[in-house]
């Protein structure tokens, strides 16, 4: 607690006070093409009646009145869909290159400057829901407390707090726990359960006991937590799929042409049960850094965008900047010239097993900035992979608040569902990159961003 009021003491030095932004009153979002996230056919000429927070009607122009008093933001020529979900994100990364001199010089900064910053570039970007997957706890709390109360307008956050593992490198201590016996296992679960996290992040679970490993998954199942894991090698998917993970992250296997035959097996024998076994089995690919990587490196004019400084200070902004001038010449990246050639085929493996996919990319790992990499991994999934653009919208709203068992609130607009909604000019079921241009961000009713351009009153801290 005593973090998270300096936190909010900083807050109020660095931007002063304001006054409450304007959610309240009653909007009516009228004329557009409403893809409304249940993936049926989108809807013409919608109205969307929204009662402070909350979508109170949904309809169309001609078959939903009005009522007195709504004020009317049009919609014209806009596709019209529900908030975008980042399901994977780093909020106390910016893209910078070097993670041992990042996690060293920033530590200390993390829930002033670093996490509140993403934050607000992924709003900005339409993104009014994250889950955010590793970092130290107490910055993570006093963050999410910021949120809760108001002081900072950035998406809603489901976090994870540190990783939990077999071993941790030195130096990451703060946002990687490691975990060897099974009281430390249920001890930990329930440190960050207590703490107000709603997932476990499990990495390198292959290299733990089945028992503790086991331990950790029945423990947050019995918390009420989701549990997220690495699927990097076989064995982590074998054993998560042992387990009973909620959802694996990450395409991996390395330079491996595909996925072992036996794994392909296993995942359609999950994927068979359904709801008996809890639900779908969730997968989030992050391949657009991998995928759009060689084009990156011959232009990498996109990593010049100043939408990933907003939040920033002018000596994050030069520190990151210095360390991507040679994209194509970092020790990260070595290896993805040959691990992209095999992205296709591992894609079309996980979809026939039928897993289902969520929208998340590593966003805060070195030159993915939290404002670009939503839209561009969507992007590649229509372009790159083949997949389905409603099956990509899906995976970007419905899915993930399913997944995060916030189904009857989030993911779709509809009746009932918080009024977290954004919209797009033009025709995104065509043209999926025209997400890059949201035109309109509304989160909780409170509008921030129109017509292209931030809300600042609204994105004041207070």
């Amino acid at each position: 607690m005593r973090l998270v009021l300096k936190f909010f003491i900083l807050l109020s030095i660095l931007f002063g006070t304001s006054s409450l932004a304007t959610s309240a009153g009653k909007k009516a979002l009228v004329g557009g093409r409403l893809i409304d996230g249940f993936g049926h056919r989108p809807t013409a000429n919608s109205v969307i009646l929204i009662d402070g927070n909350i979508i109170s009607a949904v309809g169309t122009v001609g078959s939903l009145a009005i009522p007195e008093g709504y004020e009317v933001i049009s919609t014209e020529g806009m596709d019209v869909l529900p908030g975008l979900w980042e399901s994977h994100a780093h909020l106390m990364l910016t893209g910078h290159s070097d993670y041992a001199h990042w996690d060293k010089t920033y530590v200390g900064r993390l829930a002033s400057e670093i996490m509140p910053a993403s934050a607000v570039q992924l709003l900005l970007a339409g993104v009014t829901a994250t889950r955010d997957l590793g970092a130290p706890l107490a910055d993570t709390v006093a963050v999410k407390a910021a949120i809760e109360s108001g002081t900072i307008p950035v998406p809603r956050l489901f976090a994870s707090g540190p990783f939990l593992q077999a071993e941790v490198p030195p130096g990451t201590e703060k946002f990687r726990w490691a975990v060897t016996s099974v009281a430390e296992a249920n001890a930990r679960v329930n440190q960050l359960a207590d703490a107000g996290m709603e997932i476990i992040k499990l990495i390198d679970q292959d290299k733990m006991s089945l028992e503790v490993a086991q331990a950790i998954v029945t423990q947050a199942h019995a918390r009420g937590m989701k549990v997220v894991a690495h699927s990097h090698r076989p064995g982590e998917i074998r054993r998560g799929l042992e387990i009973g993970v909620d959802n694996f992250e990450h395409t991996g296997l390395t330079t491996a042409p595909a996925y072992p035959r036996d794994i392909v097996e296993k995942l359609r024998e999950r994927t068979a049960t359904g709801r008996i076994a809890g639900g779908p089995l969730f997968w989030t690919p992050t391949v657009e850094g991998l995928s759009n990587y060689p084009l990156t490196v011959d232009n990498p004019e996109k990593l010049d965008n100043s939408c990933w400084r907003r939040g920033l200070k002018a000596d994050t902004i030069a520190d990151v900047k210095a360390s991507i001038q040679k994209p194509g010449e970092m020790a990260y990246s070595s290896l993805v010239p040959l691990r992209r050639p095999t992205l296709k085929k591992k894609i079309r493996q996980l979809r026939k097993a039928g897993v289902v996919f969520l929208v998340g990319t590593d966003s805060g790992i070195p030159m993915k900035f939290h404002c670009q990499s939503t839209w561009n991994e969507m992007a590649a999934w229509v372009d790159t992979f083949d997949i389905p653009v409603m099956d990509t919208i899906r995976g970007a709203t419905f899915w993930p608040a399913v997944m995060m068992g916030v189904g009857d609130k989030l993911g779709t607009v509809s009746a009932g569902k918080y009024a977290d909604i954004i919209a797009v000019k033009g025709d995104v079921l065509r043209y999926i990159n025209l997400l890059q241009n949201v035109e309109l961000v509304m989160k909780d009713g409170t509008l921030y961003k129109e017509n292209g351009v931030p809300v600042e009153e609204n994105l004041k801290a207070r």
